[in-house]
């Protein structure tokens, strides 16, 4: 499992764009899971299964990945490969039973128009259908290159005109009632739990810091290789300055976050672990 969480870590941290999605959609996937009604060992599945959902992207070229503008269709059909890929990659793991369903079919929907299967409505796992609304919220209310992330208002009422057809019936709105609780709100622009994105000021990818980092510790961006240096703000918040330097390629070198990993191994990993590999 350890092995498995830093492989998706690396793997996500090689988009400068993305950092904490994993996190993000894991934390979403668990609560909307929770208050569909699912068991505790099912939750637990569904967070194990958000964190690991993309880990198919090892096989998308950089090039696509980490590219500044609007793929073309040839490109998202390279995108379109991840499910496959992901499942591949889990054959034959003793784990995969934890995951397989969220990796293989969470880009499938409800009216068949999804893939790889172009599963419809109930045939596609339920884990799938939890992490599937997680995972299109979050990219909506994410960053890109090209574009701002939205409010999330909007990414909702994306979500409620889509219910049946791009997303569950039932799950959806389950999702939208967890705006209610305002707990969302800590979780779209954050890489961990009270830890908010930072962003870089010369070229805008997200800087993730992690959670026993303090002021003076310094981050790198992924895309333009500067230094920031974290300092307290105002508010008593972490900021990132620049430095004016930039990075070395041992600087730059993607390294798993030990800390949130451990932590998500003492939580949702360990729960499900230890009520058994299937669900």
């Amino acid at each position: 499992m350890h092995t498995l969480l830093v492989m998706a870590w690396v793997v996500e941290a090689r988009d400068p764009y993305t950092g904490g999605h994993l996190w993000r959609v894991s934390r979403l996937a668990e609560m909307l899971a929770r208050r569909a009604g699912l068991g505790e060992r099912d939750v637990a599945h569904v967070a194990i299964g958000g964190f690991l959902h993309d880990l198919g992207k090892i096989g998308i070229p950089d090039a696509i990945l980490r590219k500044p503008e609007p793929l073309t269709d040839e490109e998202f059909d390279v995108v379109r490969t991840h499910p496959a890929v992901g499942a591949r990659l889990l054959a034959g793991l003793p784990l995969a039973a934890l995951v397989a369903d969220a990796v293989q079919a969470h880009h499938e929907r409800p009216d068949g128009r999804g893939y790889p299967a172009g599963l419809r409505a109930d045939d596609i796992p339920r884990d799938a259908r939890i992490i599937g609304i997680c995972d299109a919220f979050d990219a909506m209310t994410s960053a890109r290159p090209y574009r701002k992330g939205m409010p999330i208002e909007a990414a909702l009422e994306i979500i409620r005109s889509h219910l049946g057809s791009q997303f569950d019936q039932r799950l959806g709105e389950h999702f939208l009632h967890l705006t209610h609780s305002g707990i969302i709100e800590h979780i779209v622009g954050h890489s961990d739990d009270g830890i908010p994105l930072l962003d870089c000021t010369m070229c805008g990818p997200t800087l993730v810091a992690r959670r026993e980092q303090t002021t003076g510790d310094t981050l790198f961006c992924p895309r333009c290789t500067g230094e920031y240096q974290l300092t307290t703000g105002t508010d008593g918040k972490l900021e990132a300055r620049p430095t004016g330097r930039v990075g070395l390629a041992a600087d730059l070198a993607p390294v798993a976050d030990s800390g949130l990993i451990q932590r998500f191994l003492d939580g949702a990993a360990r729960s499900a672990l230890a009520s058994g590999l299937t669900a």
